[in-house]
């Protein structure tokens, strides 16, 4: 610590001596006190790393004088304090951390530098699928398939364990890794020896997960990132970052009778997507901060990255510490949190001078009302009111052939397309299912599921869900024969709190049965749907629904067969099973007919806000946590009897379909080659806007005539055996084969056709995605993807980004891009460029069978590029794009090919010096 400005100091808590970077002390020369609350994190970060290389005083002191309103353009260099991973991200990392070793070794240097530095955390929670439901040993069945399934992985993860320093592994069947960290990972206060010395400092984090940012509810800095930047940042780099704006969300009042966390943080969604906070800070302040638990505002942090928010954070305050309490978090603990929050200027109180913000917007509370988000994007928010005309809009003016008729369905005159009873459907479906009769229509809830971090961390949610079903079932309510139920709590704290109360009984007699501790259907682990059911669909060609406490809904995400999927609060989702259509308006239309044969609707089951909060009072409660967590890291026996290699360098298995040496350092040496421009280029995707990262690289089903199925096939895995295209981002010649390989994605190099095809542009041939590709590479022709508006939104997927690479796409040119996969792209040594303002493919009269040249990159420094679109008959269009190449340090990664080469080269030249 360089220290220009004269800030170290010591701070004495629980009889400990502290050194830390006081903000108080810099405050005598700089206007402190205006700073949010996560710009001053951001400043304490920059203090303690002051070396005069990465950090200089220079941009110390441009944060301490941070302009509000300016646009970002000045470079910082962050340090989180610590990394978080879950295991369909995770182990990818793990690969390109042990394929690093191999690099170094080749390099002729030393492979035990290729190791986490700072403290790096694995919890895994992505594999487990719901494969078995509305049974007692749903559970048990799930985990044993999830084990058997992920042998290769989970093996290669103890061998991480072992091999790699300060890395340890959260085992399944704990929780969800935004839970685990909300309730026990996170420090909120880091307090370590460093050479020597104790120090106190922010707990800050990485995580590979875009929900990252949950752990924002309770003070905690960090936001989702990609893999390799993660990587990175375990390995001693720091994160190159613009200053960023912070939008500062007034609350105020308290939420009102019947709404709920998830209806608050489904508003805000709305409200700041409309706003626009891609890339910007959001913090939460204000007079309703009070009344909000801190569950709920893990609920808002939780969301950022469905507003685009680069984080959503609230300041440490009284509350934060109760939580610490409540969460089984040593006294020690929370005296230290308390006490350096304070004396740093970082607590919060009712008395505490207000921010200056770049933005300032207000929200009442009490105006927010029960709500969903869908059919498809989670900021597409409909009142509760509004889902059922919602529904019918979205089913459109639409002509379906079924079964040789033609059923057109209108909306006119504000009638529904669809009438509820649905009597004069021709497309009906029977159905005959474990003895019971039922017809299925377009509009049938087929999964209903209490999932996802978003909501499972909070009690008051969850036990609302479970006095609902208490209600339900006592007037004898039953959910709908062809709804697949379920229950994914996202730590054992959540189960035992519903099993005290005794609603874990009363859910389980509406078959949302407990079915595994994990996130499942909110990733597109839903598993399948009982054969009688998804024939219907099939054979109706039926437009079905989801209703899922989760975050996302994107295209094709929550089920290959499912078109409409809602996201809702868990009460809601009781509900929907309960009703079993979206095509049913639940504030005026009955649930069902209780067992007196009355209607019975969702006012008299709702319970109330009282209701709520006096079971909860008495629930939850510290020894709870400390029994879940006392010794989280060990597993059950299942983990422990897995085998696994050891040594630093680990040993590949050839014939592993899960777990492969990566060709991303083939050939590597020490010498860098300049950054060539792009010549007569193809153009692999003509996309639309709003490709997320799930149509890009799909964590689902692996298709059996999809090429990452005919790979598996042809090394002798049967499709049963196939798990899912998350579960195998160890192995890059599957994951290769799954991008762009999402079943609803469109082309529009052809027409009409949905799906990971295009066309091999010189032969007019269409075919998959990836055998273009592959044609492409063996003509030596490089590749180009073109698209619309927010590329690459939703997950912070690291394979969307390195499937892209090895496809042999060298740049592509979009509207817009997703903040983390455009860091993604930069981190693979792909070009990310957009269009100028009010252009895009279209307005240019582009149709994708050009040849692309991208000139004038000047070896990477160029803010802007050249392209020249030739047409099959000579003609030319030429128009500017803008290099995405945000900062220095951005420009320095793509000249090494990406960031891990970068870091590669960085350790082994240090080593031979």
């Amino acid at each position: 610590m360089k220290d220009t400005f004269s800030v170290r100091d010591t701070l004495e808590v629980n009889g400990k001596k502290y050194a830390f970077a006081s903000l108080t002390k810099l405050g005598q020369r700089f206007d402190l006190k205006r700073l949010p609350y996560s710009m001053k994190i951001l400043l304490e970060n920059l203090l303690r790393h002051e070396d005069g290389v990465d950090v200089t005083a220079k941009e110390i002191e441009a944060v301490a004088t941070w302009d509000s309103k300016k646009e970002p353009d000045t470079e910082i260099a962050f340090m989180p304090a610590r990394v978080l991973l879950q295991d369909f991200t995770g182990v990818p990392c793990v690969v390109d951390l042990a394929a690093m070793r191999d690099a170094m070794k080749m390099l002729g240097g030393d492979p035990t530098l290729i190791n986490p530095l700072s403290p790096a955390e694995l919890v895994i929670d992505h594999s487990v699928q719901v494969d078995v439901f509305g049974s007692e040993d749903a559970l048990e069945r799930n985990v044993e398939m999830e084990f058997k399934r992920n042998q290769a992985r989970y093996s290669f993860l103890r061998w991480g364990q072992k091999a790699l320093t300060d890395f340890k592994v959260v085992p399944p069947r704990t929780g969800i890794v935004h839970q685990v960290n909300l309730e026990y990972l996170a420090r909120v206060v880091m307090g370590t020896e460093i050479e020597g010395q104790l120090w106190a400092y922010p707990d800050t984090l990485f995580g590979t997960d875009s929900h990252t940012t949950m752990v924002n509810g309770l003070g905690v800095l960090g936001w989702g990132v990609g893999g390799i930047e993660a990587e990175a940042a375990m390995l001693g780099q720091p994160s190159s970052m613009l200053i960023p704006q912070v939008v500062g969300l007034k609350l105020l009042g308290q939420l009102p009778e019947g709404a709920t966390a998830t209806d608050l943080v489904l508003t805000v969604t709305e409200l700041l997507r409309r706003q626009g906070v891609v890339g910007k800070f959001v913090e939460f302040f204000g007079p309703g901060l009070k009344h909000l638990a801190l569950a709920d505002r893990a609920t808002l942090g939780n969301m950022a990255p469905e507003y685009g928010a680069t984080c959503a954070i609230c300041p440490i305050d009284v509350e934060s510490l109760k939580y610490l309490r409540l969460s089984g978090r040593s006294e020690e603990q929370v005296a230290l949190v308390e006490a350096y929050a304070k004396v740093q200027g970082l607590w919060h109180d009712e008395n505490s001078a207000p921010a200056e913000f770049s933005v300032t917007l207000e929200l009442d509370l009490a105006s927010v009302k029960p709500s969903m988000a869908g059919p498809k994007r989670p900021q597409d928010h409909v009142l509760l009111t509004n889902v059922k005309q919602n529904f019918n809009d979205n089913l459109g003016a639409t002509i379906v052939r079924r079964n040789g008729a033609e059923a057109r369905f209108a909306n006119e005159g504000g009638a529904t397309a669809v009438g509820h009873d649905a009597s004069a459907r021709t497309h009906r479906q029977r159905v005959v299912r474990n003895g019971q009769e039922f017809h299925v229509d377009d509009g049938a809830v087929v999964i209903a599921a209490i999932t996802s971090c978003t909501n499972t961390s909070n009690p008051a949610v969850m036990l609302a869900a479970g006095l609902l079903a208490k209600k339900a079932a006592a007037k004898g309510l039953k959910t709908k024969p062809w709804v697949k139920t379920s229950l994914a709590p996202g730590s054992k704290v959540v189960t035992d709190y519903l099993e005290k109360t005794g609603l874990l009984t009363e859910l389980d007699k509406l078959g949302f049965y407990l079915v595994g501790y994990g996130c499942t259907t909110c990733i597109g682990n839903s598993g399948p749907l009982p054969e009688e059911v998804s024939k219907a669909i099939s054979d109706g060609d039926l437009t079905v629904g989801a209703v899922l406490s989760g975050n996302r809904n994107f295209e094709g995400r929550v089920h290959a067969e499912v078109k409409m999927n809602y996201l809702a609060s868990p009460p809601l989702v009781v509900a929907y099973a309960l009703a079993g259509s979206l095509d049913v308006d639940l504030t005026t239309e009955p649930l069902g007919q209780g067992t007196d044969g009355k209607n019975v609707y969702l006012k008299d089951v709702w319970p109330s806000n009282k209701e709520i909060s006096d079971l909860m009072a008495g629930a939850v409660t510290s020894d709870m946590f400390k029994k879940n967590y006392a010794d989280v890291f060990k597993g059950d026996e299942r983990w422990s009897s897995i085998a696994s290699p050891d040594g630093d360098l680990y040993a590949w298995d050839r014939d592993s379909t899960y777990i492969k040496n990566p060709p991303y350092f083939d050939g590597m040496t020490m010498a860098l080659t300049p950054v060539e421009d792009i010549h007569a280029a193809r153009c692999l995707g003509l996309f639309g806007d709003s490709i997320t990262t799930d149509h890009i690289s799909p964590a689902g089903a692996i298709k059996k005539d999809s090429p990452a199925g005919r790979f598996l096939i042809s090394r002798g895995v049967q499709p049963i055996d196939f798990n899912s295209y998350g579960s195998r981002r160890g192995n890059d010649d599957v994951m290769v084969r799954g991008t762009f390989a999402n079943i609803r994605i469109k082309n529009q190099l052809l027409d009409g056709v949905e799906g990971g095809f295009t066309r091999h542009i010189p032969s007019g041939e269409q075919m998959s995605i990836y055998d273009a590709a592959m044609k492409y590479k063996e003509e030596k022709t490089p590749l180009v993807v073109i698209a619309g508006k927010e590329y690459g939104t939703g997950s912070s997927r690291d394979w969307a980004a390195k499937g892209t690479l090895l496809l042999g796409i060298k740049a592509v040119i979009a509207e817009s891009f997703e903040r983390i996969h455009r860091s993604n792209l930069v981190g693979m040594g792909v070009l990310p460029c957009t269009f100028k303002d009010g252009e895009n493919a279209k307005s240019l009269g582009l149709t994708g069978n050009e040849t692309f040249d991208l000139t004038g990159l000047d070896n990477g420094n160029s803010r802007n590029a050249t392209v020249t679109a030739t047409a099959a008959d000579g003609s030319r269009k030429q128009f500017s794009v803008n290099v995405m190449l945000l900062t220095p340090k951005e420009r320095e990664f793509f000249r090494h090919g990406g960031i891990l080469q970068y870091v590669l080269r960085q350790l082994a030249g240090k080593k031979a010096a």
